[in-house]
């Protein structure tokens, strides 16, 4: 294949020059890579920090991603990165707004975004960055694929934005880009035969960034590439869709919990699919990596961009006999979350405290010297990710359910520990350290009575200061309140 040359290009072919890291250096371009739906598993280089058990998951047979692992071994990996929310809107709107999903008011699927949040591209573009978007946005209401909202919330170029879907197959036409496959009743279509390296979804939305880039190489540019994959439906053009078909999958570990011990909200469903066509998609995303960044090196770029990999949420992949996400088990909530940036961020940096996505743009705003709108609710982690003394951060972050209901779970967590209030369970305590499956309640052993009532305060203390009305449940105010009384 015309880009699988990740030796020759890659570790060989980068060389960080030393006059670049400057004082007076130009302002650092941003790309945003964001999958859809995936698992943090199938990164070699969250593998490689795992037990073997954790992270061969589904066999021994693993999709090897090395320009992805390039990326994380020359920068900086969390280890314990997030969904403030773990479905897809309110996930992309607490990563893009730096407010927490019932605060900017896309709290669940298809809720659209305030009119008046005010995303990192907006930010930037008030510094003089060109800002573009490719792919799926999903905060603008029930629209589908609605390509260009005309709300772009500071993306200048948002001609191949679209609200929500997952097609597979994307052309040009005389009036924008466009879904290329219509199914029988004249509607865009999931279809993916006959997809080749121009059309399928993951290369059409690459191509386009790199036109993008190469439009903007000579100012500050910032672009988000949102792509569709490796979210539902498995299914994926040809090489990559035979790649795998060979592999004897084995189900999870966690496949077959018993559900009188789940907790209500992680009952298994018994569900399952191969892994070949998710391991192919994302074997061509890490293929897909290799043109990036051989686009920035050619244009002379790649010492002076911030590169972010991410996901907006995870999927179960049958752990706990689920498929997809929603729920605050670590393959559902827990995504990749790498950034490069090498005059700012050393290589081989491992930050194990705990964020989520709505850290996400008062860090990035932290990393390039620029201040917020004031209305963020997020964190700068900034100094994590550069190494510098940060005694004032506090390992714990929030997370809750994604739902139009008036009430969802509610969790804490922290790089080691995860507690979860819900309206109708009692409280769950997992200790990854020592059940890395989430398989045990610890919340009624003793030796953690001091863990859960820290957790619990922090929780209330997070839900008093950010309006989260979901502690006003009867069930889990009475709850919270005797953790932190006990």
């Amino acid at each position: 294949m015309k880009y699988k040359i990740f030796g020759l290009l890659i570790l060989v072919g980068i060389v960080h020059n030393s006059v670049l890291a400057s004082e007076t250096m130009a302002k650092p371009n941003v790309i945003v890579v964001m999958t859809d739906e995936h698992n943090f598993r199938t990164l070699g280089a969250y593998r490689k920090l795992l037990s073997k058990e954790q992270a061969n998951m589904w066999g021994p047979e693993v999709v090897k991603t090395p320009n992805l692992d390039w990326l994380a071994n020359n920068g900086a990996m969390a280890t314990s990165f997030y969904a403030a929310s773990p479905v897809c809107t309110p996930s992309r709107g607490a990563f893009m707004t730096g407010m927490y999903p019932q605060n900017n008011h896309a709290y669940s699927n298809n809720k659209p975004l305030r009119d008046d949040a005010v995303t990192f591209a907006k930010i930037l573009q008030e510094h003089g960055y060109a800002t573009g978007y490719v792919g799926k946005w999903h905060l603008d209401g029930e629209g589908k694929p609605q390509w260009a909202p005309k709300r772009n919330f500071g993306f200048a170029d948002n001609r191949y934005m679209f609200n929500r879907g997952h097609y597979k197959q994307y052309q040009d036409t005389a009036t924008g880009s466009r879904v290329a496959v219509l199914d029988k009743h004249g509607q865009p279509s999931y279809s993916h035969i006959g997809a080749d390296e121009k059309s399928f979804a993951t290369d059409y939305q690459f191509d386009k960034v790199l036109n993008f880039i190469d439009l903007h190489k000579n100012e500050p540019f910032a672009v988000v590439l949102s792509l569709s994959d490796p979210h539902g439906p498995d299914t994926v053009r040809s090489p990559y869709n035979t790649m795998y078909s060979q592999v004897e999958f084995e189900l999870p570990r966690t496949f077959s919990v018993d559900a009188d011990k789940a907790p209500v909200w992680g009952k298994p469903k018994k569900g399952h699919q191969s892994m070949a066509q998710y391991y192919g998609m994302v074997k061509l995303i890490d293929d897909s990596m290799a043109k990036l960044y051989k686009n920035l090196q050619d244009n002379q770029l790649m010492d002076n961009t911030i590169i972010v990999f991410t996901s907006d949420h995870g999927d179960l992949k049958a752990e706990h006999g689920r498929q997809n996400k929603g729920v605050p088990f670590e393959g559902s909530a827990k995504v990749p979350f790498i950034v490069y940036y090498p005059i700012k961020i050393p290589s081989n940096t491992i930050v194990n405290q705990a964020m989520s996505s709505v850290d996400f743009q008062p860090t990035l705003l932290g990393l390039l010297g620029i201040s917020g709108s004031g209305n963020e609710e997020g964190r700068d982690a900034s100094a994590l990710l550069t190494q510098s003394n940060d005694n004032k951060w506090q390992d714990v972050a929030f997370m809750r359910q994604g739902t139009k209901a008036k009430s969802g779970w509610l969790a804490v967590l922290s790089d080691r520990y995860k507690l979860v209030f819900s309206p109708k369970d009692l409280p769950w305590l997992f200790d990854l350290t020592k059940d890395p499956d989430e398989l045990v309640n610890f919340f009624n052993k003793s030796a953690y009575r001091d863990i859960v009532r820290d957790m619990a305060k922090s929780l209330k203390q997070y839900a008093n200061q950010y309006a989260d009305h979901f502690i006003e449940h009867p069930h889990m105010q009475t709850e919270i309140d005797k953790a932190i009384a006990e």
